[in-house]
């Protein structure tokens, strides 16, 4: 009998819970999940292999979250770049969503996540990508160009310290560390 996350070994669970934010529990229903998404032929092996980033979307946590791609994408260590997860990929992106990680690490990886084109700065495509979605894909919901330009100065007005026209990690940890609620809102709870 016993469920699949009885089958992770205990040095492998104090070396996860010294690895990560997660609890010895956390990381068990971590196990239990991520073994789910595995078809009945892989469930025994969850620990060395990869699922589809399709199959990782499948999460309800992560099916509602308008940055679902983007953050497979920055949590993935596949080296096809199909976005697929390991289960300590899985780990590490629950781990930094988690109630226990800092802001300095919540906000290091929102930066990652909202660099769509993964420059290392937050420029006024990225700022659109962003803004698009977060108010949607529908026409009603999205800004004209207008708007979008406008809103695109004043985020820049208000973040852009060196006023290079992008916003580097340092001036979104700053304006991160104005905003009260980022930590708390900055999660996903299985």
């Amino acid at each position: 009998m016993g469920g699949s996350a009885s089958r992770l070994p205990r040095e492998a669970l104090g070396e996860y819970q010294e690895l990560t934010f997660l609890t010895k529990q956390e990381i068990l229903l971590a196990y239990k999940r991520f073994s789910e998404l595995l078809p009945e032929e892989e469930k025994e092996n969850a620990r060395s292999v990869r699922i589809p980033k399709s199959r990782i979307l499948t999460l309800p946590e992560l099916r509602a979250n308008p940055f679902q791609h983007r953050i497979c994408r920055v949590f993935s260590t596949s080296e096809d770049g199909d976005d697929s997860m390991s289960f300590e990929d899985f780990l590490d992106m629950l781990s930094v969503f988690s109630d226990s990680a800092t802001s300095e690490i919540k906000s290091h990886y929102a930066f990652r996540i909202f660099d769509f084109d993964d420059d290392g700065t937050l420029d006024k495509k990225d700022l659109e990508n962003l803004v698009n979605c977060l108010t949607g894909q529908s026409e009603e919901s999205r800004l004209n160009s207008a708007e979008m330009e406008q809103l695109i100065q004043n985020i820049l007005e208000e973040s852009d310290i060196d006023k290079d026209g992008t916003i580097n990690l340092s001036e979104f940890q700053h304006v991160i560390s104005r905003s009260p609620d980022f930590a708390s809102s900055f999660k996903i709870v299985l």
